[in-house]
């Protein structure tokens, strides 16, 4: 069936009577006649679900305006309008909107206080009778998982429409791709899953049909009347009504059947939108084959019989490691974060994180492990622990769709480990131990497997869900154990298909030359049909037992790879790993900056100036050197906004530490930027983003806010003296705030120069309105800042 959603809301109320800067949803209250209005117009054009005046109705966002205390008042005006409205000719999904804040460690909001903020927000539209609810225009994937959470605990069954917002290149601002979405959010329960605003019909095609070929739910999509423009000092959204509506078939045929629009779009191309969807047959979705798909917030990873064998790298255990856990105890992650970046570069797909030290808080570790290791690397994790209080911790953390490592065939586990599976969409790897203890046959093991899978399908996971491990044994104790592994392979490949993995290096335990049994053992493994083994990526065996594998047994046709690999033997797989305290000491701090390493920059730093570096040599060929690879990198979408985060704030602690130790040199701040989100603009993610990477970058950087007006910023600029002053506005109705600035700034006589950005500004824009700069980004705004002042 195919479902009409409304369009914008923000421009229909300002058309209504909403004054600029002023806060939509107090117009529930203050007018209700308005939205009433505006909600029987969109019913009128075709519309069969609305929205409620809700997307700013969270408490976070109704702080600005002072409004934090009337939650539940302004969205039970909303609904109960909504409703009134819709009688029995429309559904009524309550919108929840961005909390305009990052979460930690992108930025300052905690989780658990953005899922309070959402939980409140969902109580209070449940309560009214919503019909859906509808999280839209999130641009963080952890943002969305709070909300999503939030909503399902509120209310599981009033279904849930998730619509994330991506930008031109086919990704979130954080990095998040729709493949890794949809993955993520279909396994947490999202009952449709979408993509609304930023982009028109025509790119959000492409998103639309990734979306529908990586999940099973029904697929929404609300794009914008194209990319606003500016003309004679009004908004103007350049796609009319036919034009838009001519883009519904196209949006169905890809996968869509809720549809509607965002930005720019009236009643009119509601209208039109129906109008073309009249008589168009739904699109067929052939139920998606059951892989096992894991994602981290920028990349997914499937496991299956008929693809290459997965790494799973096995060095974040302190079991055995007395360095390791040591450092855990103490606090330190240090290791955790190089063993993460360092197995990834070995090959590893996917990470395993075991936080296993006797007398820690096992919580808070796992938690604060996950969230530095998902902003370091784009591998998938298997959250590896017996405690279910640090499961939960590790999966609330994660960004992404995680694998517990593990789930037995105990009842404590079946009862405590499933239900958080099911809850936060994780995988399980199924592990072969019983009540009894270890099974030794492998028709014993194929039976405990067994027993976990019927459960973890009551508990309402699926197939795809699961990996089989085959418990390896040391055949020092049991020559048998080889054997049995063997075989239990190939009973769970004959009666389950499920991938499979285990831990290879148990079998060699009390034998000489471990390596070789290992490498051997691992071969006949893959033969056997391991699919996912955990083990060390290092080992150099290991990794020629597998390129080898690859080639006999069809995976690496022609043995291409096998030949690529062995032509540079006589470089080392190791050399791959290269530590950055290996690198000569200006190297060692580039990269160090680039791999986010900010536990070492600061020792790196007091090192280099005691081999008697000067502070501009490393400002310019560590730090500054650093920065020009990851705005390119960033640029290219080969790094996202969480790793350049990192690396900023890597930079910040080593300019830090020099102006500590040489306060009158050249590494004084680079100029003063004032910035400033304009009057009646209340969205400031960008801004913020802006600030910290030019703060990092070694600018005084004054942020006024958002909502600022143009004397304040003037006054500012010139009271500092500014170099430079950002202006942000995301919306085409605030952009003429703008031009005021600049107006006034030249009028005083400011000498600064003015640098403006945000998603409805253009170059064009920057041109018209006598801007000096246009940065699209952060990244572009610190490159154009030294440009400014002469740094560069």
């Amino acid at each position: 069936m195919i479902h009409i959603f409304d369009g914008a809301m923000g421009t229909m109320l300002q058309a209504g009577g909403l004054e600029p800067g002023g806060c939509p949803e107090l117009m529930n209250i203050d007018h209700p006649e308005v939205v009433r209005h505006i909600h029987e117009a969109y019913i009128e054009a075709g519309a069969t679900i609305i929205e409620t005046n809700t997307f700013g109705a969270s408490r976070l966002k109704l702080d600005h305006y002072g409004l934090e205390e009337r939650v539940a008042e302004l969205n039970m005006a909303a609904v109960r309008i909504a409703k009134e409205a819709a009688g029995t000719r429309a559904k009524v999904a309550g919108s929840m909107g961005p909390t305009g804040r990052f979460i930690s460690p992108l930025g300052d909001l905690g989780f658990e206080d953005a899922y309070a903020c959402f939980l409140e927000q969902a109580s209070a539209l449940a309560k009214a009778g919503v019909d859906y609810f509808i999280i839209e225009t999130c641009i963080d994937i952890q943002e969305m998982r709070a909300a999503l959470l939030a909503a399902k605990d509120i209310a599981p069954g009033i279904p849930v429409i998730c619509q994330l917002t991506y930008s031109d290149d086919g990704r979130t601002v954080t990095g998040t791709d729709p493949q890794s979405a949809a993955i993520i959010l279909s396994h947490m329960g999202a009952d449709i899953i979408g993509v609304n605003c930023s982009l028109g019909p025509e790119q959000l095609v492409p998103i639309v049909k990734t979306l529908a070929e990586n999940c099973d739910c029904p697929i929404s999509v609300q794009p914008n009347a194209g990319m606003p423009q500016l003309v004679d000092g009004e908004t103007h959204f350049p796609m009319g009504p036919e034009d838009f509506g001519s883009w519904g078939p196209k949006l169905l045929a890809a996968g869509a059947t809720y549809l509607g629009g965002c930005c720019g779009t009236t009643p009119e191309h509601i209208r039109a939108l129906r109008k073309a969807l009249e008589g168009q047959p739904e699109p067929e979705r052939r139920p998606l084959p059951k892989r096992l798909w894991l994602a981290s917030r920028s990349k997914s990873v499937c496991i299956d019989k008929y693809l290459p064998t997965v790494l799973i790298g096995e060095r974040i255990n302190p079991t055995g490691r007395k360095k390791l856990a040591a450092e855990i105890r103490e606090g330190s992650l240090l290791s955790v974060k190089k063993e993460a970046v360092n197995q990834v570069k070995a090959g590893a797909e996917l990470l395993d994180v075991n936080m296993g030290v006797a007398g820690i808080d096992a919580v808070k570790a796992m938690s604060q492990a996950v969230t530095e290791i998902a902003q370091l690397t784009d591998a998938p994790l298997a959250i590896d622990t017996s405690d279910p209080a640090a499961l939960e911790a590790g999966l609330r953390a994660y960004p992404g769709r995680a694998l517990i490592n593990s789930v037995s065939a105990e009842n404590d586990r079946i009862r405590d480990f499933l239900p958080l599976a099911k809850k936060y969409g994780a995988a399980i790897l199924c592990l072969p131990i019983t009540e009894d203890g270890v099974p030794k046959t492998a028709a014993e093991r194929l039976k405990a497997i067994t027993y976990i899978i019927d459960n973890a399908k009551k508990a309402g996971l699926d197939d795809g869900d699961f990996l089989l491990d085959a418990l390896v044994m040391t055949v020092s104790a049991d020559k048998n154990a080889c054997r049995e592994v063997l075989k239990t392979l190939q009973l769970y490949r004959q009666h389950l298909g499920f991938p499979s993995t285990m831990g290879l290096s148990n079998i060699s335990f009390g034998l000489p030359n471990r390596p070789l049994i290992n490498s051997t053992f691992f071969t006949m493994c893959l033969a056997a049909g391991l699919d996912a083994p955990i083990m060390n990526p290092y080992d150099e065996s290991m990794q020629k037992a597998l390129k080898a594998s690859a080639a006999l047994l069809g995976d690496d046709p022609c043995g291409l790879a096998f030949s690529q690999d062995e032509a540079n033997l006589a470089v080392p797989k190791k050399a791959a790993v290269m530590k950055t305290t290996d690198l000569p000491i200006l190297d060692a701090i580039k990269q160090a900056v680039i791999e986010g390493e900010k536990d070492i920059i600061v020792g790196l730093v007091v090192q280099a100036l005691q081999e008697g570096k000067t502070g501009n040599e490393i400002t310019e060929k560590g730090l500054t050197a650093a920065m020009t690879e990851i705005g390119e990198d960033f640029g290219s979408s080969r790094m996202f906004l969480p790793q350049v985060l990192l690396s900023a704030e890597t930079m910040r602690a080593a300019f830090d530490k020099l102006k500590e130790l040489i306060p009158a040199s050249a590494e004084a701040d680079k100029g003063t930027f004032v910035i400033a989100t304009v009057k009646g603009d209340v969205h400031d993610l960008g801004k913020n983003i802006t600030g910290a990477l030019l703060a990092n970058s070694g600018f005084k950087v004054i942020d006024l806010g958002k909502d600022v007006e143009a004397d304040t910023i003037v006054e500012t600029a010139i009271q500092q003296d500014a170099d430079v002053v950002g202006l942000a506005a995301l919306m085409t109705t605030t952009m003429p705030q703008i031009d005021k600035v600049i107006d006034k700034l030249q009028a005083a006589g400011a000498r600064a120069k003015v640098m403006i950005g945000g998603a409805a500004v253009t170059q064009d824009y920057a041109d018209s309105c006598g801007a000096d700069a246009y940065a699209a980004d952060g990244v572009k705004a610190v490159k154009l800042a030294k440009q400014i002042v002469g740094v560069e």
